[in-house]
């Protein structure tokens, strides 16, 4: 299964998240039919843009808890100073793929920046 993470800017679009995965999932050469969740922080979690990003798909959003996200933040590969300052992980996106996908989810792809949006996938592993 794999997971796409998303962080953004306040107000990022539907067309700019969805562009962000599609990125995402061109740069790790999978096909956008094995999209099976997107997940976010919780802060994030009400976005207009992820929100109706994820119906447009017609996969579930999980909405990462901050205890979550900090438990999944030893794994990820970026690091942002500036959102390890707001949100204390080094990568909302990451961050949030990984704790979506559980224990032994692994990052496929590092998170990219796509205009006011980030996306980073993970696999769940799960067979």
């Amino acid at each position: 299964m794999i997971v796409a993470g998303i962080g953004c800017r306040k107000g990022a679009s539907q067309a700019e998240v969805e562009a962000a995965i599609d990125e995402a999932f061109a740069q790790a050469k999978r096909g956008r039919e094995t999209l099976r969740l997107i997940a976010t922080s919780d802060g994030k979690g009400n976005e207009p843009g992820i929100v109706a990003a994820a119906e447009a798909r017609g996969v579930p959003l999980l909405r990462v808890s901050p205890a979550d996200l900090e438990a999944a933040g030893t794994r990820t590969q970026s690091f942002s100073p500036r959102v390890k300052a707001l949100v204390g992980v080094p990568s909302v996106a990451e961050a949030a793929a990984l704790a979506a996908g559980g224990p032994k989810a692994t990052l496929l792809l590092p998170r990219i920046a796509v205009g006011p949006v980030t996306c980073a996938l993970a696999d769940t592993n799960a067979s």
